[in-house]
């Protein structure tokens, strides 16, 4: 059994503290503080907190508060119950929005009521481990770190304590995504400017749940309880569930996604641990960022894409039917018995012109 103890230890970032050089004093300390400042409330995804799609003004340091939740959970409707450990509490965490060259400053809180140790590693971000090894926490404490987003996309973060507890905290649910934006917003493969009416973020999870000798899965009073059982599981590579936002049904029926025809949608979709291939049944991607750095071109009319483990996509598209769209892993395993499935309920005219039902069901006609 992993204990409160051995997760306290912390040595591994002890050390690498310990080797890392003096962070000398920031040349630009004195600027950086004359800068505003924007405090951003984090809202659960699939939603996005409110953002400018093209800044206005120069750079800023926007400042996020992000607690540490460790809960029990259920992931499916058969009432699986699971140790989770989130950011800010939800499965993935919250989405953050800034400009390139503007500060991220996040205050990391890690409540006494937790059992672990966390931290952040920001794909984002450059040097300490993508902050990880500057954001290390014990349970009763926080931490303030900025770093400031010099590359524009979508960027995966997670915690990343040490060893075999990175994945372990990944695959337990503590993952999530910064998008950072060009200060004058988002363009198509000609330069020209492209803009949504809204963003949705969806993070896909892989969980690893023991089960017990009759094959029911296993329930654990704490994460400690469950780690050895877990990682043994984990080991296998075959996750028991792969669902969107933390749980199989999480963004279907009255949790569907909504929008309208005509309106323009930006879906951000991470993978933390696992590579996916997300398909939107009934529409495209006109706009995809595979890798997720706007820096590239976009690709065009894709049916599925391609999200590499370890990363988050973009991909921006218009409705142009209303309906019931599913949103899938298109390995249709996963989608269908596994859990990896959402839906976008649009409202609005059907237009014959792009699909009609030229003949209703019925019988064959015998010769």
């Amino acid at each position: 059994m992993f204990t409160r103890r051995q997760a306290l230890l912390g040595a591994a970032a002890a050390a690498m503290l310990a080797a890392m050089p003096p962070l000398a004093a920031a040349a630009n300390e004195t600027e950086i503080a004359a800068l505003p400042r924007e405090k951003v409330t984090l809202v659960a995804p699939p939603f996005v907190h409110a953002h400018e799609q093209v800044a206005t003004g120069g750079p800023k340091v926007v400042e996020f508060t992000m607690p540490i939740i460790e809960k029990m959970v259920v992931i499916d409707d058969e009432g699986t119950e699971f140790q989770a450990m989130t950011f800010n509490g939800s499965m993935p965490g919250p989405m953050m929005v800034v400009h390139e060259g503007d500060y991220v400053e996040l205050t990391l809180i890690n409540p006494a009521t937790n059992s672990m140790p966390h931290n952040i590693d920001f794909h984002a971000a450059t040097g300490a481990l993508g902050g990880g090894a500057l954001t290390y926490v014990n349970p009763g404490e926080q931490v303030k770190l900025r770093f400031k987003a010099t590359r524009t996309g979508t960027f995966v973060y997670h915690c990343a304590p040490e060893g075999a507890m990175i994945p372990w905290h990944v695959v337990s649910g503590m993952s999530g995504t910064i998008m950072v934006l060009p200060r004058d917003g988002l363009k198509n493969e000609k330069g020209e400017p492209v803009r949504y009416d809204q963003a949705f973020y969806i993070g896909e999870n892989d969980f690893y749940v023991p089960r017990d000798e009759d094959g029911n899965f296993k329930t654990y009073e704490s994460h400690g309880d469950s780690y050895a059982d877990t990682l043994e599981v984990m080991k296998g590579l075959i996750p028991t569930h792969v669902v969107f936002n933390g749980a199989k049904g999480a963004l279907t029926g009255d949790n569907a996604m909504k929008s309208k025809v005509g309106e323009t949608v930006l879906i951000v979709h991470s993978r933390a641990n696992r590579d996916t291939r997300p398909h939107l049944i009934g529409g495209h991607g006109d706009y995809v960022w595979e890798e997720g750095k706007f820096a590239n071109p976009p690709a065009k009319d894709l049916e599925t894409w391609f999200i590499r483990g370890g990363s988050a996509g973009a991909a921006l598209y218009t409705f142009l039917q209303p309906g019931v769209y599913a949103y899938v892993n298109h390995n249709l395993i996963e989608a269908v018995e596994l859990g990896a499935t959402a839906h976008f309920l649009v409202e609005g005219e059907w237009d014959d012109d792009l699909m009609k039902q030229v003949e209703a069901p019925g019988p064959i006609p015998v010769n």
